[in-house]
Formats: structure tokens, sequence, C-alpha cells
């Protein structure tokens, strides 16, 4: 009898051990390099304000999925008129914010009106530029009139940049983010983390998650330490390439390889000189070694590029051979236009791991043709207000352009590099004409040679998206479309 009531409680203990521990795996804490300077999608440039909140807490009328694809998103429905300038979208009934008013036709006008408006603080306000009317043709139904065709618009609607918001909210978002996602924000402490739980008034199916927290460790090395320690569950794109073999061999992570729609550039400020002079910006071209470099800062992954476009896309044309490594002809491009051997520059660099050694490798083939690099490394903000906004006081800088498809930024006459030229904005005013996909590939082709030629940056790599996360831990991305971490899938696997 005794040995019935201990086995009994044995497996009483046993069982409640089993459950406290499956309650355990609904949580999952998440590393990051950048913390968000702020936290609304629509008013921000950052990336990682979009790879905390795109999908988690904020979400679209569309929706870009994992492959890449626009799929429904707050809008169950869409059609498009045989000239492609009306597109009717119906939004899914029962569909409230956080805060318990509900979403609908209004809440839609208003945040494509905000988006595309003269004071549109948004950092993507060409994906609406096409946009000439938007108007609540009932409670469920929104009618956008364009002024001309638009192939990519279900596209453009999916990005973390045209969100939808509620008036009422709107403007305290950047602190106090109130979405429709399957997930709200809860909490955050400066410079460490942010929290989010699960959203159980949500429209959809609910997520396996019930707790996310963001973790914000920008030294590669700590990132390595903070996984093996057990602080983080994953790091969906790991800083420390050199540590990615270690984990593969490990029998408590698995490693994921994948690929992202970040062109790692060096940047020249053509605002000035002499970077405004087409020969130097090709001398720093040919000054570099982009298959070495890519060894140096990231063990071997990433793709080399010659222009602003990924090499996984359909439309891309490989432009690696313009301006090979040659730093003999670098010499003589630089002293054609004036640039005298020992000439400085200031080089500010961003948190990133690709930035920061990257830099450093860069500085030493270019003090090789003569250009001694003055490496000046910087946070996220003052990286954003120095280099990208106003101020513009750099010579050189490295950052990866992680927004999909976004080539059109060469065509803007106020954006950070001040790059100019009338033949690209030509093409790039004939593809936001174009509807046809391969006509549309083929004046990708064209606005990639102009960039190419005119050396518009420093094309260095397509950067890769490691991800090590622990073994049991599903549903995380591998590849970048887009700027996200979204957790909607992510669970535990006992």
């Amino acid at each position: 009898m005794k040995d019935t009531l201990l086995k009994g409680a044995l497996a009483l203990l046993f069982g409640a051990a089993l459950h406290t521990n499956a309650l355990a795996k609904d949580t999952l804490t998440l590393g990051m390099t950048l913390e968000p300077p702020a936290l609304d999608p629509t008013s921000g440039a950052a990336a990682a304000i979009d790879e905390v909140l795109y999908a988690n807490v904020f979400e679209g009328l569309t929706r870009i999925d994992a492959e890449g694809q626009v799929q429904a998103g707050l809008a169950e429905k869409w059609s498009v008129s045989e000239d492609g300038l009306r597109w009717v979208f119906t939004l899914r009934p029962g569909v409230t914010f956080h805060d318990g008013s509900t979403f609908d036709a209004a809440d839609a006008v208003f945040s494509l009106d905000r988006a595309r408006g003269p004071d549109s603080k948004n950092a993507q306000k060409g994906l609406f530029e096409a946009i000439s009317a938007v108007k609540a043709v009932d409670p469920q139904t929104v009618e956008i009139t364009l002024s001309r065709p638009e192939g990519a618009f279900a596209w453009n609607l999916g990005w973390g940049d045209a969100v939808m918001l509620a008036p009422e909210s709107a403007d305290s978002n950047a602190t106090k983010p109130i979405g429709t996602g399957p997930f709200r924000f809860d909490s955050r402490v400066e410079g460490q983390s942010i929290t989010l739980t699960r959203n159980a008034d949500y429209w959809g199916k609910p997520v396996a998650l019930s707790k996310v927290v963001f973790r914000f460790i920008a030294d590669p090395a700590a990132q390595v330490a903070a996984l093996k320690a057990g602080d983080l569950d994953a790091f969906p794109s790991i800083g420390a390439y050199e540590s990615v073999a270690d984990f593969a061999n490990s029998s408590d992570f698995k490693v994921v390889v994948g690929t992202t729609e970040g062109e790692t550039l060096l940047v020249p400020n053509q605002r000035k000189a002499p970077w405004n002079d087409p020969r130097v910006r090709q001398a720093l071209t040919h000054a570099i070694d982009r298959k070495a470099l890519v060894t140096a800062v990231s063990e071997g992954y990433g793709t080399p590029i010659g222009s602003h476009f990924a090499p996984h896309s359909p439309a891309y044309v490989d432009l690696t051979g313009l301006y090979a490594y040659d730093p003999d002809r670098a010499k003589e491009l630089l002293a054609a236009a004036g640039v005298a051997p020992g000439s400085k520059a200031v080089m500010k660099l961003p948190p990133p791991a690709y930035a920061r050694r990257g830099g450093e490798v860069i500085a030493a083939y270019l003090a090789q043709v003569g250009i001694e690099v003055e490496i000046v490394p910087v946070e996220w903000g003052q990286w954003l207000s120095d280099v990208f906004k106003g101020a513009h006081d750099f010579d050189l800088t490295i950052v990866s352009h992680t927004e999909p498809l976004d080539i059109g930024i060469y065509a803007r006459k106020d954006y950070y590099f001040g790059y100019e030229s009338t033949a690209f904005d030509a093409v790039m005013d004939e593809i936001k004409r174009t509807a046809d996909p391969a006509r549309r590939n083929a004046l990708y082709g064209q606005a990639q040679d102009i960039l190419a030629k005119d050396a518009a940056n420093v094309f260095l790599y397509q950067l890769p998206k490691l991800g090590v996360w622990k073994k049991g831990l599903e549903g995380l991305w591998a590849n970048s479309p887009i700027q996200a971490n979204d957790l909607t899938q992510a669970h535990w696997v006992q």
C-alpha cells in the first residue's frame, strides 16, 4: 500500500513538473543588435523599429510573409480596376486596437493620409506617392484612387511604414505603441529591453507565446555569451560570425543561414568634395577587395554586389566586375581627381558588427591608395542625426540598407548621400508607370547599371542572415524579405 501511495505521489510530482516545464515554454527571450530609437514604424527610419513591432504589434492592410509574398492583412481581400487606378479593400470585421477602440475604414483613411500628407514624417513616403485619394465607402470598405498604375501597390502596403494606426493614439505611438496585432506592448527598459505580451482580444489566430522579451546587445562577444549562458533563447541575426561554426556543432542550438534585403554600402558624402567626383567614388570601389572583405568581416557569409540590388531577386544584374579590385587604378583615378596621397577622411560607423569590423578593414584598404581614415564609432541615435538626417556631417560611413526593393532611394533629392542623376530618375519614373513584371525587371536592370557606372556608392556585399536559436524553438524566419522578427508562428516543440 505504501509503495502504491509513493508511486502515486511521485507520478503526481513528475506530472506537475512536466506541466510547469510546458508552461515555461510559452515565453521567448530574443536578442537584437540595435535598440529602436522610437516605437512608431510610420515615423522612423531605423530597421530595429520594424524588427520589434512589425506583425507583432502593428499590422497593415496587407502583410509580407516569410517567403516575401504578399498576403491578406487587415484587409481580407481587395480588387483592382482594369486601368490599375482604383483599388478597393474589404476590411476584416471585429478588429480592435489594443486600447479597445474599433478598427474600421476611417482608421485606414487616417493612416494613409497621415503617411502621405505634407507634414508626414514617414521614412518611406514614396510608397504612397501614387495615391491621389483615399475614401471610406462604408466602415468595412476602403477605396484608394491612384494617379498612375503602381504594379507593386499591394506590396507597398505590406511594409512596416504602412501599418494601420488609430487617430486617438497615433501621436503617442513613439513611446506607447497601440496597434491591432497579436502582441501588446508591455514595457520598455531604455538601453536594455522591450517586452510584449499576448493580446487576448486578437482578431485572428492566437499566438503560441504569452510573452516575448527583446534584449538589445550590440557587442558580438556579449551576444555569444548571453546565448551560451541561457539568457537568450535566440539571436535571429547574430553579429559574431566567427561563432557560427561553434553553435552549429552544439547539441543545444541550431544555426539557420538565410538571406536579407540588406545592401551593405560604403557611403561617401556626395554633398562635398572630393566625394562628389565620380572618379573618386570609382577609386574607392577599385581600392576594396570585396570577396576578401566578406571573409574578413563575416567569415565568408555574404555575397559581393556591384549595385544596389539583392542577388536573390529575379531582376538582379551582376555588376561586380565593373570596378574590380585594382589599387593601382584607384591611385590613378585619385590623382586625376586631384586627391593627393595622405588626404584625410572621417568615417562614422554605427554599432553593427558589419560596420565596425568592416570599417577597420576598409580603412586599411584606403590607406594603401593614399587616403588616411579616422574611424569615429557612434551610437545609432547619433548616426541618425549626424549622417542620415539634416546635419550630413560625415565623409564616409558604412551601413546596410535593409528595406526591400529600395533602389528608388537614389531618386530622392534630399537623401543623405546626395546622389543626383536625371537618367536614373527617368528610369524610376518609368518603373512607377509599369505594371508588367518582365518590363519592370528590365527597367530595374537599367537602374542598377546607371548606379554602378556612376559609382553612386561603393557597393560591398549583401548582408547575410545568420540565426542562432535553441533547439525546440520553431517558427522564426530563416530569411528577411523585409525588416521583421515576425513571431506570429513562433512556438516551442517539447
